[in-house]
């Protein structure tokens, strides 16, 4: 185990360094280097950089959502940028794994040219140590009450053995949103990653207007890219592949974004 543990954090560390060379490329600097990333504590790591820069907080937010998503290790984690001359905190911000604990502010707000370092703490592991280890046997004794309890309750009616794990019925399709296709009738249709991604969002909330600034945000701005006709695009390009069910369209909903209507 701790071979696997060395493995992942001296990953984590380039990752991190991944994030250092982004902002750099955000603000116009692709010369500069991004200096050793350094350990400062059990679970906190600094990127500092050769010389100065600006950023934008949005897009740091983003950029490191994205690149830690890559992270095993990573759950919740706080992020500060401090002003090298004296430690004080420019921007910071918080990300959990539970989204509605997210804490992000003034994203809007562009910072100025100055020396910044940033800081990433995250969250420690479970209880994995031998010092929090006289917490396994009451564990122990919680999963044994679960099943006691999970016995005692009537169970759910079980999905059809048909229906492979991660496919959604849509109609008379079925959407593998992993392998990114559609199949209707034996049929096969390939879906790029943005399109299955956009469809995923559909899936989840048939029948439900979904604004178009929640699609931009989820699909574009999360990689760090701003668009403005390329959602309509790839909504364009979804309609077709979904022609094959007339039961199955994308609407506009005028002045708010799309709805995935399912009849029959």
């Amino acid at each position: 185990m701790a071979g696997n543990d060395d493995y992942d954090f001296a990953r984590r560390e380039v990752l991190l360094r991944r994030i250092g060379h982004e902002l750099l490329l955000q603000s116009g600097d692709s010369v500069s280097r991004v200096l050793p990333v350094k350990k400062i504590a059990g679970n906190e790591y600094q990127i500092s950089f050769e010389n100065a820069f600006s950023f934008q907080p949005e897009s740091l937010v983003n950029t490191t959502q994205r690149v830690l998503a890559q992270d095993p290790l990573t759950s919740d984690y706080v992020v500060n940028v401090l002003n090298c001359a004296n430690a004080s905190v420019a921007y910071g911000y918080a990300i959990s794994k539970n989204k509605k604990e997210d804490i992000v502010a003034c994203i809007g707000r562009r910072q100025p040219v100055a020396c910044y370092k940033i800081s990433i703490k995250f969250k420690p592991p479970g209880i994995i140590t031998a010092k929090n280890g006289y917490l396994l046997g009451s564990l122990t004794v919680l999963v044994f009450v679960g099943f006691i309890l999970i016995g005692s309750v009537k169970p759910r009616k079980a999905l059809p053995e048909s229906l492979p794990t991660g496919i959604i019925l849509l109609g008379s399709m079925s959407f593998d949103a992993e392998a990114r296709k559609l199949i209707i009738n034996g049929n096969t249709l390939d879906l790029t990653r943005t399109e299955a991604r956009v469809l995923r969002i559909f899936a989840l909330s048939p029948n439900e207007t979904i604004e178009r600034s929640r699609l931009q945000k989820e699909i574009w701005e999360d990689e760090g890219v701003i668009v403005g006709r390329s959602l309509d695009m790839f909504i364009s390009k979804l309609r077709k592949k979904l022609e094959f069910d007339p039961n199955i369209k994308i609407v506009v909903i005028r002045g708010k974004g799309y709805k995935l209507e399912i009849s029959g």
